[in-house]
Order: C-alpha cells, then sequence, then structure tokens
C-alpha cells in the first residue's frame, strides 16, 4: 500500500521564561488552542494514523500528545534526532519507519520540517507555521524508498488557512 507522511510542526511555544532550554520550551495559549484545532481539523478529513513519531522537546511532544487524545492513541513513539533535524536526519528517521505503518504523523521543528517537505515533494512552501501541517503521498509500499523528489504533496493546512475543511 502506498505510503502517506503528515510533517506537523509543533503548535506555539512560549518564550515566557528566559531560563528554559529551547528543548524546555511549553506551548503557550495559542499553541494550546490551535493543536487540538489542527488535531480535529485531521480527523474531519477522515485521515487515518497508524503510527506518531514526535521530536521529544516539549513543545512538540505536547502537539503529539493533543493528536493522540483527538485519535484515542496511547502511544508516541520518540525521536531524538528529530529535534535540530536538517533534511538528511528527517529522511534517515523516515526511511527506518517500520513498513506496518502506512499513515504515519512526524511532530518536529521549522526549519527542518519546511525543508523536509520540499525536498519531498517539491512543495514550494516558504514556512509551515506553527501546528501547520503538509501531507506527502509515496507510491512505494516500502519507507526505504522515499527520497527526494518521490512525494506528492496532498495537502497543506495551517490554524490561519482559508483552506480548512
Amino acid at each position: 500500500m502506498a505510503k502517506q507522511l503528515l510533517l506537523v510542526r509543533h503548535g506555539k511555544s512560549d518564550w515566557g521564561n528566559i531560563n528554559l532550554s529551547d528543548f524546555d520550551r511549553p506551548l503557550n495559549k495559542r499553541g494550546k488552542e490551535n493543536a487540538p484545532e489542527m488535531a480535529e481539523r485531521l480527523l474531519k478529513r477522515g485521515f487515518k494514523i497508524d503510527l506518531m513519531v514526535s521530536s521529544p522537546a516539549k513543545r512538540a511532544k505536547s502537539t503529539a500528545k493533543y493528536f493522540a487524545e483527538a485519535y484515542n492513541i496511547d502511544h508516541i513513539q520518540f525521536e531524538e534526532s528529530i529535534y535540530e533535524a536538517n533534511t538528511t536526519a528527517l529522511l534517515r528517521v523516515v526511511n527506518q519507519l517500520n513498513n506496518g505503518a502506512d499513515h504515519v504523523v512526524m511532530f518536529g521543528h521549522n526549519p527542518g520540517f519546511t525543508d523536509f517537505a520540499n525536498e519531498l515533494c517539491e512543495a514550494d512552501i516558504y514556512n509551515i507555521p506553527t501546528a501547520g501541517m503538509v501531507l506527502i503521498s509515496f507510491p512505494f509500499e516500502s519507507w526505504q524508498m522515499v527520497s527526494k523528489g518521490t512525494g506528492e504533496m496532498v495537502f497543506f493546512d495551517y490554524p490561519k488557512s482559508s483552506d480548512e475543511i
């Protein structure tokens, strides 16, 4: 079966505490509102999730938990290499995904996610906003086959988008 990868950028983070490391920044009020809203939009689209993979950074983890809650999923796989990843590191994560999972949602960060989306499907996205998501479809049965230019963008949605369902 064809593979589908949904890239979800974490929700808006809180910069209020200057003593927190970048890794430990939580979601702010808007991030806590946008993440469940985007999860609901995804449900309305009828998207099925087989596997959730997330950066372990607090804001990505929190965003993933909102999606897991909306989908009644009790397991999120945390992958250290997604944090501060470039396109090469992100492709390595995707190429190592379990082939039993056809619909994978990955939660992470910019600029890596925007660059990665553009590289996979030549999407020409300037910026994936916080809580934004890009669905990319691949004509393969194996995640190992995914490489530059092999995907096709299905949709690009974000909180302030007029494209919502």
